[in-house]
């Protein structure tokens, strides 16, 4: 056995036997509670390791963001980049391109699988690495590495065998718009293997989620049809202004979401998606926000009105806003003052935890 299969299933087990939580026990909750990137708070995100222990804690649905390799292989990363998480710039000295980041489409598997993969940090003024989240999983300790789609599909089914569940899959398309300027195509490529493993209607395990609202367009107009599939699908929102680009007139162009939260569109919206991923910021009046006194807006409601579920994202314990006191108020505001039906989280425990207490009440 691997030792990364010997220590995600050590996680596992051990997690099962601390938690004590059945499968059955967290099916009916009626607000979702997403394992962003696993149990990421506290073992390196996306890792088998992070899903075994996020698993164990009783989520019913695990995350997924992928990016494609320069062969073509789909691997489970949150950047389409390597270098915020892993040793390549150490390995693979001069493969960074002109902004210095070293692109996932740039790299074989073969390549990427000889990376030692790490908790996430950033570079000083000095060009040392600093861990982004201080207080979780110290960088670089233990042996952590990156693997395909495949792997971590058949890993989940596997574990959904031995322990009786069906927790499922929330699958995240990186930057299409930048792999199509690549000349790939990374929704085929997934939906492909989804199909694969048997994901094929709204009925399936399965959220297909993306940034890129034009391309999402194109998998629900184009790729699913073709493919005989419909997935449950979800456009997700923010406010940065370089997260999707879209190509008009012959050039790629920032695209623009004000779009996706304006009332106008949500019909719209609803054609392509059943649900939308707002930051949970957005959800938040900050400005008149106190901590035991936190202020939502009315957008939940309003996506609502045309049947879209809400799932935003991403609540830490260890990055609370100001008008937050402790991550148990940053649930309650969420999901129950806001209304959204569920929530990406990097504690899914907590989240678990406080929704199962929630409905005791």
């Amino acid at each position: 056995m691997r030792a990364v299969n010997r220590i995600a299933a050590a996680v596992f087990f051990c997690a099962a036997a601390l938690q004590g939580v059945a499968m059955a026990e967290t099916e009916h909750l009626d607000k979702l509670i997403v394992a962003h990137r696993g149990a990421s708070g506290y073992l390196p995100e996306h890792t088998l390791e992070s899903k075994a222990l996020a698993y164990a804690m009783g989520v019913p649905y695990l995350e997924q963001d992928l990016a494609m390799t320069k062969d073509d292989h789909l691997i489970v990363i949150h950047d389409h980049y390597l270098d915020r998480v892993t040793d390549v710039a150490d390995k693979f000295p001069g493969r960074a391109r002109e902004d210095g980041r070293y692109y996932a489409i740039d790299f074989t598997l073969a390549e990427i699988k000889s990376l030692n993969f790490t908790e996430g940090f950033n570079l000083d003024e000095n060009g040392q690495r600093v861990q982004g989240y201080p207080g979780r999983f110290p960088m670089f300790t233990s042996t952590f590495k990156i693997h395909t789609f495949e792997e971590e599909i058949e890993f989940i089914q596997g574990m959904n065998k031995t322990m009786g569940g069906n927790v499922g899959l929330y699958v995240e398309t990186k930057a299409p718009w930048l792999h199509k300027q690549n000349g790939k195509d990374i929704s085929k490529a997934t939906l492909e293997v989804l199909k694969k493993y048997g994901y094929t209607s709204k009925d399936s395990p399965v959220y297909f989620q993306t940034f890129d609202w034009p391309d999402l367009k194109y998998v629900k107009d184009e790729l699913m049809p073709a493919l005989g599939m419909d997935l449950k699908t979800v456009i997700l929102v923010t406010s940065s202004p370089d997260e999707t680009y879209e190509l008009k007139d012959g050039k790629w162009q920032r695209f623009d979401y004000h779009y996706l939260i304006d009332p106008q569109n949500f019909a719209e919206l609803a054609r392509y998606a059943d649900g939308v991923g707002p930051d949970y910021h957005m959800l938040i009046d900050e400005e008149s926000s106190k901590p035991g006194d936190i202020k939502v807006n009315k957008l939940v409601e309003q996506y609502h009105k045309h049947g879209l579920q809400v799932h935003p994202y991403t609540i830490r314990k260890d990055q609370l806003p100001p008008y937050a006191a402790d991550v148990n108020e940053l649930y309650d505001a969420v999901l129950y003052k806001a209304g959204a039906d569920g929530v990406f989280t990097d504690f899914p425990d907590l989240g678990i935890a406080f929704v199962k207490n929630k409905e005791q009440q």
